[in-house]
């Protein structure tokens, strides 16, 4: 039986988006294509119609949640600027809903295991958000490299914040990751840099 084109695109675009959640949530690892293909509806059989492995499902999902990470960082930064877009990232509801948040911060050590084309678009995708808060940063002499040390701080304090035992001490590693990540985007005063 042939389908029409908008029903195989909306197949595949439930796929994705139930791995997406599924990835995040759960891990790459511990994902398996049945159970992807069950929450979306649809049988094992009707997977590769639309990707020809796990691997290929992965990459796409995972680009997909990079450019919606990247259009609600556009719309934080053009609406409340750096202090809404950190505060959004390093709120509890971030933490507490790795499935619908930032890849990077629920996927990176699997992502670091993906085939060389994955992490070459994870790469691109990376340098996209980049350049896009740099571009929004006070003046300094490095901003893609400030940007840099930003996603660092806010990655790295979601993940620790994420892993911990007890709200508050979470609570508390989400201050100190902002307050570290704002200190990054302060103007460098000259006697600084000596």
């Amino acid at each position: 039986m042939r389908y029409d084109k908008g029903r195989k695109d909306a197949s595949r675009s439930r796929i994705m988006e139930v791995a997406s959640h599924r990835f995040r949530g759960d891990g790459i690892a511990a994902s398996g294509l049945a159970s992807i293909m069950s929450d979306a509806g649809m049988t094992n059989g009707a997977f590769y119609p639309h990707f020809q492995s796990k691997a290929d499902l992965v990459r796409e999902s995972m680009a997909s949640a990079l450019e919606t990470q990247s259009r609600q960082l556009q719309e934080a930064l053009a609406s409340g600027g750096l202090e809404l877009a950190m505060a959004m990232y390093l709120s509890p509801e971030h933490r507490d809903h790795p499935e619908t948040g930032c890849a990077s911060a629920a996927l990176l050590p699997e992502i670091a295991r993906q085939p060389s084309e994955t992490r070459g678009l994870y790469t691109e995708k990376l340098l996209t958000l980049v350049r896009q808060l740099a571009e929004d940063l006070p003046h300094t002499r490095d901003p893609e490299g400030v940007a840099l040390g930003v996603f660092a701080a806010l990655i790295g304090s979601l993940q620790m914040a994420r892993a911990v035992e007890g709200t508050e001490l979470s609570d508390r590693i989400l201050a100190a990751g902002a307050d570290a990540a704002r200190a990054l985007t302060q103007p460098q005063r000259k006697d600084d840099a000596i």
